[in-house]
């Protein structure tokens, strides 16, 4: 039975290793930010949920729009 995704406050590197897990956590963090950071129609949705750079949580809103830009991890 395969766990059903739940939206909630996540890491920065927490929800980062969910899209990489087959690497360090460093690793999916900088691989997670160069994804965010080449889409600048994502980073506006992002700014409108008090988004910044370099925060180090997303909140659920920001998660739906992660999910919805990039799929579930």
């Amino acid at each position: 039975m395969e766990k059903k995704f739940e939206t909630r406050t996540f890491g920065f590197g927490e929800l980062a290793q969910l899209y990489f897990p087959h690497v360090t956590k460093e690793s999916a963090s900088r691989m997670f930010g160069q994804w965010i950071h080449t889409c600048p129609q994502l980073i506006e949705k992002l700014k409108e949920t008090n988004w910044k750079k370099r925060a180090k949580y997303f909140t659920p809103k920001q998660v739906k729009i992660l999910i919805e830009w990039f799929d579930e991890p």
